[in-house]
C-alpha cells in the first residue's frame, strides 16, 4: 500500500464522517407538524434563521459528497492502474 493510498483512505474516512455529521445537524422536513401540537414559533428571526443554517448544511453536503465521490473514484483508478 503507498502514501498516496494512505492518504486517500483517510481522506475517506474523515469525508464519511463529515458526511454523516452534517447530515445529522440538518433538520427534518416535518416543521409544520409543531403548529398542530403548539410547537411552532411563528417569529422572524426563527424562521429565517433555521433557513440560513439549513441552506448552509445543504450546501456542505453537497460539498462534502462530491469530495467523496471524487475521494473513492482516485483510489479506485489508483488501485487498478497499479495492478494492471
Amino acid at each position: 500500500m503507498s502514501i498516496i493510498e494512505k492518504i486517500l483512505g483517510f481522506c475517506l474516512i474523515f469525508l464519511s464522517i463529515a458526511v454523516v455529521a452534517v447530515v445529522l445537524f440538518q433538520e427534518g422536513q416535518e416543521r409544520s407538524t409543531g403548529a398542530i401540537t403548539g410547537a411552532g414559533s411563528d417569529t422572524f428571526l426563527s424562521n429565517h434563521k433555521s433557513r440560513s443554517i439549513d441552506a448552509f448544511l445543504k450546501r456542505w453536503t453537497a460539498i462534502i459528497a462530491i469530495c467523496f465521490f471524487v475521494a473513492v473514484i482516485a483510489v479506485n483508478m489508483i488501485k487498478y492502474f497499479s495492478v494492471v
